[in-house]
């Protein structure tokens, strides 16, 4: 694990950021026809509303993710990626209960996303992060392609619940 983990909200425009999504993007592309993959558009308006985050060791940005709001109660992660080379060190962890507890602060309950098979990686990730499997939702309903998983961040008192206890 590396010695220090620091995580950051940057901005769309931030360098980092923006070199791990077109490695992101670079390694989907392999696995998916490109009209299944499900980018964000950094120069558009909507991403303002978005947060993002840059997790660095050594001053070297080595993941990254996003939430955007869905609606009052859910939000998405989104460009959720650590570097090949950082992963198995608890970068992602980190990054992930960042990202949750920024949900948390708005008040959003459910954080969604949307994976894929051939991510056989992500996919035990999020599980042990305790997302379980949903129905296709919003733009991923007709893509064959994608699983969508959720994990409820929080209950009626405020505390963390595992819905498959």
């Amino acid at each position: 694990m590396p010695e220090r983990i620091n995580i950051m909200v940057v901005p769309a425009s931030d360098a980092g950021l923006r070199r791990l999504i077109a490695e992101l993007d670079s390694y989907l592309s392999g696995l998916y026809p490109a009209d299944e993959i499900f980018a964000v558009d950094l120069e558009a308006a909507e991403t303002r509303e978005m947060i993002f985050a840059v997790a660095y060791t050594d001053g070297k940005a080595v993941g990254c993710g996003a939430i955007r709001r869905l609606d009052e109660a859910a939000a998405e992660l989104k460009r959720f990626y650590v570097l090949p080379e950082c992963r198995r060190s608890g970068i992602a962890g980190e990054l992930c209960r960042f990202l949750e507890k920024r949900c948390r602060e708005q008040g959003i309950a459910v954080l969604r996303l949307e994976t894929g098979a051939p991510q056989y990686e992500s996919l035990g990730f999020y599980r042990k992060q305790g997302f379980y499997g949903i129905d296709r939702y919003g733009e991923y309903v007709h893509c064959e392609s994608s699983l969508c998983m959720e994990k409820r961040l929080t209950d009626t008192a405020n505390e963390t619940i595992n819905p498959e206890t």
